[in-house]
């Protein structure tokens, strides 16, 4: 039997995508020090080239930051990976993304989390990203455009933040919406001193935790503006 050559070419793409992020995860990943299964789960699942275009599916999996338009990118695969895994989630929890992108980041914490709420303050980013989430048939991350900078206060607390872009100081808003025990994620600096923070909510107040230094686009929004 003859099968389609449109059949046959869509299953080879399909097989050559899947092979791809097994490699992504495997070699930009795991051997950095990423463990928690679930995120190597959700990594392996999600398929990061549905939220690129005009590249090819090597270049979709590469180990880097990739243009999306409007000055802005798609994160390196194991900073997802890395940011995901601080957040630490335990039993689902509540997740804030400030910066949505293309997408990508909500779609892989919709794998953990219970509930994703994610901001873009770029139009044309939030109805594509919007479009990309509901056409993989991922329910539970809700997309809002707005401020990032101001949060979402009328569905705080979260049990994580985690920010796709870069503010010069992290701002208080956000920090007020983190829930007892929450974690947020997010690199903080000048764009040419940036390092990735984590802070806890603990009994005692905010535990801050320097990491790597990385390099994100910055963060926009009104409270910048006024600067």
């Amino acid at each position: 039997m003859r099968w389609p050559f449109r059949w046959w070419k869509r299953s080879r793409a399909i097989s050559s995508a899947e092979e791809l992020r097994r490699e992504m995860v495997e070699t930009q990943c795991r051997v950095r020090g990423i463990k928690d299964p679930r995120v190597l789960a959700a990594l392996l699942e999600i398929p990061r080239h549905e939220f690129l275009s005009g590249v090819s599916l090597e270049e979709a999996y590469a180990d880097r930051p990739l243009p999306i338009g409007h000055a802005q990118t798609i994160s390196q695969p194991y900073i997802v990976a890395l940011m995901t895994e601080l957040l630490a989630l335990k039993g689902g929890g509540r997740v804030l993304e400030v910066g949505t992108g293309s997408g990508y980041q909500a779609a892989v914490l919709s794998k953990i989390a219970r509930e994703v709420y994610t901001l873009e303050i770029i139009p044309e980013l939030a109805r594509q990203a919007e479009v990309t989430l509901q056409r993989l048939g991922i329910r539970n991350a809700r997309l809002k455009r707005g401020d990032g900078r101001e949060g979402w206060p009328e569905q705080a607390p979260f049990d994580g933040i985690v920010l796709a872009a870069a503010p010069e100081k992290i701002p208080a808003p956000l920090l007020d919406q983190l829930a007892p025990g929450g974690r947020l994620v997010a690199p903080e600096g000048p764009p040419e001193a940036q390092r990735l923070f984590l802070l806890q909510r603990t009994e005692d107040g905010l535990k801050r935790e320097a990491l790597i230094p990385v390099k994100f686009v910055s963060m926009t929004g009104k409270m910048e503006e006024k600067t």
